[in-house]
């Protein structure tokens, strides 16, 4: 007789097919343990909504005895004396709760039921910041208290030493002062138990954390009695501070001795230890989008204000000022808000909008959007209040005033009380700081920073001060004289000033010192021209509100270190922690990336307009130039041309054209003219003009390392080559012709590029000879090789070139129809692709850096392949990671 089966349904976890513990209702998916720990922390999904299954399936056990009555069930809790109740009480007077005392004393009785889930509510926040900020950098902690174990005792040897060498010169106290100074210093200042003492207090903070979330989470059944009896506990927090010792002084020493003595001795103010954003946060290699959504009610988006991961206050500049959700429905409308004003609007800790209304009173709306009050009232009727900033560090409201006559402005600081405590007027030199203000934000370093507009005849600004008011720099563009209208601003976890700019209809990035850094983001269909800015420090999302459409784009572009993701290396690592001697050097890409293997195709796409597809060179993630012999279009990822430049040159088949940084197009000409097409394809000017000398250009490549342009020019009468390097003022700066033996080194070359160590890479094709060969010179113009195929003594027919973030040089090759792959000294390492009915006969290359792509065009059909070959490191090594931590 064959036993009976039950069928049943064994949920596995979503990710790793591992025994399912918890569900994510956000995404939605099933998580193992270890998938949840990552998902919790991994910043693009640190706002999911993360329960046990037990809780996805609404299962509370009832049934729980009466410790008192055994023949009872407890139904009841009072939420008073926080006790369980059983049904007992209801009939029973001599019972410790009978009905009389609830109802004089107005206790509450509910049901466990409803207790349990209430007590569960309550602590939802506290579980999720631990989760995903207290276990993520609380270890960090750990290595710093062990290293100050460590060099306390050299440090305090060195303050001996330097106070020993000074007594020399009060010879008649030395004895007296060692003796002092070794017996009541060392003696009564036992460091080491100190810091040993406190690097116990944060691990056995650590494990009541985990014990916190364990009793919260726990995966086997728990009864909610058994919860509501652990959770009474108050989380217990620990504060550690940085440990100083009084001296004393006794009547025998002279105190002027004494203070000229200790006169170098520098005391440490004290305060919490904390781990630097730098230590937690990184760039990722470019903006990745994360989500879009359409604002119904708006016309444009001009200032955004985050209220939750999945709420923000939007404006359009005329009357509506709208809250609205992650599906872009509008939750509530303040109907007596500004018109055109730009950054009108903040929302402080509490949740609450202030903003500027239609009298130019600043009021304040409550969280529940029920209760609006007058924050500051309008009393000086020349000055306007034009944007506000509710500062998180201070709690200061910063207003950008504007003199309604002269369009001056200034910046007000009001404390939490509505009172005046701060403007900010005039530079150094008590020249007029602002025109305009029409946005403002503060820096994680105090600073002021402040959009002003300009004028048609005064070029705009990002104007930043220090938190006293004094001037500290103001940014008026990537390249001077460039220009600059700034819009919406605001500053990231990192320091970072992010602008956005009308002119480049760029998002720019800025250190804190205010050095350009990179285009964050350009135009783009998805998003349209960026206006407004919000940076949510919770999330790590950066909302961008476009100025053409009702469009918000929502990009994320840091992310946590690898190296403290995983928490429990860190853990184990503290065992192996090594004082550090010196400051580590920043490391190189190297340590962050690696090779996949084999490299995975992402899209491809069938270029219109063009018969093959000879050179490519990447503008955005998603526009490149493509050409063939007779035409250089811009497409996007669809293939569709954006538009054609007429007056290329046809007699080239090479690596005519190239890209700078503000995404402008470098080309050569039908007249043989170096031309540049700025990035709204509307002003065509000649960069290098072609003269009467009989050299003419070949290929060209902008170098992003120096800014200079790379030209390979040819002696039209014997075709012979060199290459010329300009620099940005269009001056000749180098030469390169000759190896070091005085001999020619091109033959024929079509494609240059650089690599990132400088080095000149030539693609030096001819056919009249018996092979071709990738030419790398240094950056001086030394020969350093030529790579002619593999195995030796093979032919090699190089086309394409490009180098990678791991200084790799990528060349298609013509007989073997491969992309090979050298190292930076070239050494073959690979075919890295080979012909297929995908791509065709790989021809062309180009290597973007921000997403870390490569783009292949064919040289027998119209197609360009996208792949992708490098990736980042899963994990640094424990010594790595606690060096990072350091």
């Amino acid at each position: 007789m064959e036993t009976a089966r039950i069928p049943c349904k064994v949920h596995q976890c979503t990710k790793c097919l591992g025994d399912t513990a918890y569900y994510c209702v956000s995404c939605p998916c099933d998580l193992c343990p270890q998938c949840k720990e990552n998902h919790v922390k991994d910043l693009q999904t640190i706002d999911h909504d993360v329960v046990s299954h037990r809780d996805k399936i609404n299962y509370i056990p009832t049934q729980e005895i009466c410790a008192r009555h055994p023949n009872h069930v407890y139904i009841k809790y009072c939420e008073p004396c926080q006790v369980p109740v059983c049904n007992s009480w209801l009939g029973h007077k001599p019972h410790i709760f009978p009905i009389t005392v609830f109802t004089k004393r107005r206790h509450k009785i509910e049901s466990i039921q409803g207790a349990y889930q209430t007590k569960r509510q309550q602590h939802r926040g506290t579980i999720h910041t631990i989760r995903s900020e207290a276990l993520f950098y609380r270890p960090v902690l750990l290595p710093r208290i062990k290293t100050d174990f460590k060099i306390c005792r050299t440090d305090f040897s060195l303050y001996l030493s330097d106070m020993l060498t000074k007594a020399q010169t009060l010879k008649h106290l030395i004895d007296y002062i060692q003796k002092d100074f070794m017996c009541n210093v060392f003696c009564d200042f036992d460091f080491k138990h100190r810091c040993l003492k406190q690097k116990n207090e944060m691990i056995e903070h650590i494990v009541g954390l985990q014990r916190y979330v364990y009793r919260y989470e726990q995966r086997r059944v728990i009864r909610p009695l058994q919860f509501l009896s652990s959770i009474k506990t108050a989380l217990t927090q620990i504060h550690p501070t940085l440990h100083t010792s009084q001296l004393s002084m006794t009547e025998s020493l002279n105190k002027e001795d004494v203070m000229e003595l200790l006169s170098a001795i520098l005391i440490t103010e004290r305060g919490n230890r904390r781990v630097g954003n730098q230590c937690l946060l990184k760039l990722t290699s470019g903006a990745e989008f994360h989500q879009s959504l359409t604002v119904a009610g708006v016309g444009r988006c001009f200032h955004i204000s985050c209220v939750t991961s999945d709420r923000v206050w939007v404006n359009d500049g005329r009357n509506s000022l709208i809250l609205m959700d992650t599906t872009g429905i509008p939750l509530h409308r303040v109907e007596d808000s500004q018109s055109f004003l730009y950054g009108l609007h903040t929302v402080n800790s509490e949740s609450e909008l202030t903003y500027i209304d239609r009298k130019y009173n600043i009021n304040k709306l409550s969280k529940d959007m029920k209760t609006t009050t007058t924050f500051i009232e309008k009393t000086n009727f020349t000055w306007e209040p034009r944007c506000v900033y509710w500062s998180p560090s201070t709690e200061d409201l910063l207003v950008g005033m504007c003199f309604i006559y002269t369009r001056t402005g200034k910046v007000t600081r009001y404390n939490k009380s509505g009172q005046l405590t701060q403007t900010i007027l005039n530079d150094n030199n008590g020249q007029e700081l602002y025109l305009q203000p029409n946005y403002i934000t503060d820096n994680r370093n105090g600073d002021v920073v402040v959009s002003s507009y300009g004028s048609e005849f005064v070029s705009g600004a990002v104007v930043v001060t220090e938190r006293g008011g004094r001037h500290r720099f103001s940014y008026t563009g990537n390249q001077s004289g460039s220009g600059l209208e700034p819009r919406g601003v605001c500053t990231d976890a990192l320091s970072h000033i992010l602008v956005c700019d009308d002119t480049t209809k760029t998002v720019q990035m800025l250190d804190r010192d205010g050095q350009f850094l990179s285009h964050l983001l350009t135009k783009s269909q998805e998003m349209g021209e960026p206006w407004g800015l919000s940076y949510d420090v919770n999330t790590h999302h950066l909302w961008v509100g476009a100025r053409d459409n009702n469009k918000v784009c929502v990009y994320r572009f840091i992310t946590r270190q690898d190296a403290l993701t995983d928490q429990r290396r860190v853990m184990e690592s503290l065992s192996e922690i090594s004082t550090p001697g010196t400051e580590k050097p920043q490391q190189g890409n190297q340590c962050l990336l690696k090779l996949m293997s084999p490299p995975e195709l992402l899209h491809s796409l069938t270029v219109t307009g063009v018969d093959c597809c000879l050179h490519i060179s990447c503008v955005t993630s998603d526009r490149v130039w493509v050409s063939d012999k007779n035409n250089l279009i811009l497409t996007d990822t669809t293939g569709v041309p954006l538009h054609r430049v007429g007056d290329s040159c046809s007699d080239l088949y090479g690596g005519l054209h190239t890209v700078n940084s503000d995404s402008e197009l470098i080309y050569i000409d039908w007249n043989y003219n170096i031309s540049k097409l700025s990035k709204d394809l509307k002003k065509h000017t000649i960069f290098i003009k072609k003269t009467d000398s009989p050299w003419r250009p070949q290929c060209v490549y902008w170098s992003p390392s120096t800014g200079d342009l790379l030209v390979v020019m040819c002696y039209i009468h014997t075709r012979t080559y060199n290459v010329t390097r300009y620099n940005q003022s269009r001056q000749l700066t180098q030469t390169i012709q000759h190896d070091n033996n005085g001999r020619g080194l091109y033959n024929e070359p079509n494609y240059i590029t650089e690599n990132r160590n400088g080095d000149v890479v030539v693609s030096d094709y001819d056919d009249d000879f018996e092979s071709g060969a990738v030419v790398v010179t240094e950056h001086g113009g030394r020969h350093r090789f030529s790579y002619t195929g593999h195995p030796s003594g093979s032919v090699l027919w190089p086309h394409g070139i490009c180098t990678d973030a791991l200084s790799h040089i990528l060349v298609c090759d013509d007989t073997t129809k491969t992309v090979q792959m050298l190292d930076k000294d070239g050494q073959f390492l690979s075919h890295l692709l080979t012909k297929c009915q995908e791509m065709g006969e790989p021809w062309s290359l180009s290597y973007s850096i921000n997403t870390q792509r490569l783009w292949v065009g064919s040289w027998d059909n119209n197609k360009v392949c996208v792949y992708r070959y490098i990736t980042r490191q899963d994990d640094m090594t424990d010594e790595e990671s606690v060096a990072d931590i350091m």
